[in-house]
């Protein structure tokens, strides 16, 4: 049975482009195979904490004492776990302030570890170690307008840092679809409805 991890991270709610999109994928997914496996992390609903002096304690032999930092870790110890089970991955990822929420950046800490999902060769270069067959898909919205040749391009640090950040674990298959300029009234509804077509067509 296939399993798709769907993740959003836009603390909008219901007024979230990207949740809209991301749960479009998904359901895209969902149709065309309704015995798809699908789990759903809420990042706003439910955050990782950020990396503190005891997680990194944790990872050098010195677990912590304290409940609520040995639940975390348990916690980001699951959502490895859901890396690795994942056949697709589908990725809510709107951008603040130039870059990720910082909830995902958050995931992105735990996910990104070494001698798990990533190691060093005899070279010094970094090989990743996840799968490289999964399909990943980052349901990506924007404020403004950051592709192409757009002026404020060289500001994107959402989707450069989020694809990137997947390609160094070994993740290469991934796709991007996007709407930007959703802050835009004349520029929202056409945004929105070309990524929706975008989606229609996997």
């Amino acid at each position: 049975m296939a399993k798709l991890w769907h993740i959003d991270s836009s603390v909008l709610g219901d007024n979230s482009v990207s949740r809209k999109l991301s749960a479009g994928i998904v359901a895209q997914f969902k149709a065309a195979d309704p015995a798809l496996e699908v789990s759903y992390l809420d990042l706003a609903a439910q955050p990782l904490g950020h990396m503190s002096p005891a997680h990194i304690g944790a990872l050098f032999g010195h677990p912590p004492t304290d409940e609520a930092t040995l639940a975390d870790i348990a916690r980001g110890q699951a959502a490895l776990d859901e890396l690795f089970a994942a056949d697709i991955i589908v990725i809510g990822a709107p951008m603040y302030n130039f870059g990720l929420p910082s909830q995902l950046k958050s995931l992105l800490d735990r996910l990104l570890a070494a001698g798990k999902t990533f190691k060093y060769g005899e070279d010094g270069q970094p090989q990743g170690l996840v799968d490289p067959g999964k399909r990943v898909f980052i349901a990506s919205s924007r404020g403004g307008l950051y592709s192409g040749e757009s002026p404020f391009a060289p500001f994107d640090h959402q989707e450069k840092h989020l694809v990137g950040a997947l390609n160094f674990i070994g993740l290469t298959n991934v796709s991007v679809i996007r709407a930007e300029g959703v802050n835009m009234p004349a520029l929202k509804d056409d945004a929105i409805a070309a990524a929706q077509a975008e989606i229609a067509k996997l």
